[in-house]
């Protein structure tokens, strides 16, 4: 009998997720095993595999149709000797709008003939007949009669100012249109109630879940600052020595250094390694770090599991391959999901210091400033040395101030003197 292909859940917290792409066709042969869709879950674009063989019968979910419930119908598969008279009525509940939908131009942007100047202006006012003009426009076409619906603007988007008004009455044209108001613009462009074009980028559900859960955090964790000051000079030196020796081998970056390091002052002071719930605080044995990772679909944090047992090359080829998998969408769930403790990293931008927001149900976060040389009084003397600002955000019903100082002072014990890191 036929066998119906539902949408599968791809990780715990899964409940719907967008069909991406189909790499099988109706009539299509498939062997267990084989990859028959894409399916894109709030943080990855994971294959799905057939799990039995036969010829794809009919296809119920189209390509881009998002908010799939786990366990619906997305396929009929045919056993052998079977035709598609025997897939009969197949339950499954209606198919959400795509996320690819076309939207159709504007009149005033994509005609068939080049729009005059009027007919751009007027294509940019909100239904219902209102007229945008200056309070003086409207002023002096009230004192001189002017009727304002009859006139073009010449202001920002469109806007009727007093120009405009004056012009009728000296017996000159009305303004013209700026060219900005009939520039030519893509097929999908819109314009708000305010003249100004602009075009849809649909979010996809990485961008989706991040937003949730970033403003769930902001909204129900008591976020605490602490920053602190981490010299680099010796850190800088241990890093290029062991490069230069490397050959070419392997590259270490600070990022490495700063990943151990926090495992490291995680492991000497596990106060700070630990979650909240309103049953208990949770403590953790292992020092799991997840690691930010820009991506073109949006923010995801790859775990280095284990980083305090591990060496500073092996955290540097594990972070670039995460890295790499990250982006291509590629990671497995549990390769995302979970973690102890987030590091966010914008000093290769340029950013000195910033605030982080907390990853839930994590506790802590850190968040990396770039590095630069400044003047310091040492002993009495003035000395340029290269500082680093980082800044601890804690969920302060878990981790405290003192604590978060606590931890602070170990992680800064390990940056500014690396060879304790080898230890």
């Amino acid at each position: 009998m036929p066998i119906n292909v539902t949408m599968p859940a791809l990780s715990p917290t899964m409940t719907d997720g967008t069909l991406a792409k189909w790499l099988k066709a109706e009539g299509d042969a498939v062997e267990a095993g084989d990859v028959i869709a894409e399916i894109e879950t709030d943080k990855a674009t994971m294959e799905v595999e057939a799990v039995d063989e036969g010829v794809i019968g009919k296809i119920l979910v189209a390509e881009g149709t998002e908010n799939v419930p786990v366990n619906d119908v997305i396929a009929v598969l045919l056993e052998d000797g079977e035709s598609a008279d025997d897939i009969g009525d197949v339950s499954v509940a209606p198919a959400p709008k795509p996320a690819a939908v076309k939207v159709e131009a504007p009149k005033a942007m994509a005609p068939k003939t080049a729009p005059t100047p009027k007919a751009a202006v007027q294509t940019q006012l909100p239904k219902g007949g209102r007229v945008f003009a200056s309070p003086l426009a409207k002023r002096i076409a009230a004192d001189k009669g002017v009727e304002l619906a009859g006139l073009q603007g010449s202001g920002p988007g469109g806007r009727i100012v007093k120009a405009d008004v004056e012009g009728p009455k000296a017996g000159g044209t009305p303004a013209a249109v700026p060219s900005a108001s009939t520039q030519a613009l893509p097929a999908d462009a819109k314009v708000n109630v305010y003249g100004m074009a602009y075009s849809e980028i649909p979010n996809n559900n990485i961008k989706k879940i991040t937003a949730k859960r970033l403003l769930e955090s902001k909204q129900t964790v008591p976020h605490f600052y602490l920053t602190i000051e981490c010299v680099l000079d010796s850190l800088m030196a241990a890093r290029k020595e062991i490069n230069e020796k490397a050959n070419g081998e392997y590259k270490l970056s600070v990022n490495d250094f700063i990943i151990k390091a926090s495992a490291m002052a995680l492991k000497a002071y596990p106060e700070a390694n630990v979650s909240w719930t309103d049953e208990a605080i949770h403590q953790y044995f292992a020092s799991d770090i997840s690691v930010a990772v820009a991506t073109p679909s949006g923010l995801i944090t790859p775990i280095i599991k284990n980083a305090e047992n591990k060496g500073l090359r092996e955290i540097s080829d594990e972070m670039k391959e995460l890295a790499g998998r990250a982006r291509e969408g590629k990671l497995k769930p549990e390769e995302f999901q979970g973690g102890c403790f987030s590091i966010s990293n914008l000093g290769m931008f340029g950013i000195k210091e910033f605030s982080a927001i907390i990853n839930p149900p994590q506790s802590c976060i850190l968040a990396v400033g770039a590095g630069e040389e400044m003047p310091r009084v040492i002993n009495g003397e003035v000395k340029i040395q290269n500082v680093m600002r980082v800044t601890l955000s804690t969920d302060h019903r878990s981790v405290d101030g003192v604590v978060g100082a606590q931890w602070l002072q170990y992680f800064k014990q390990y940056i500014e003197n690396p060879v304790s890191m080898l230890l």
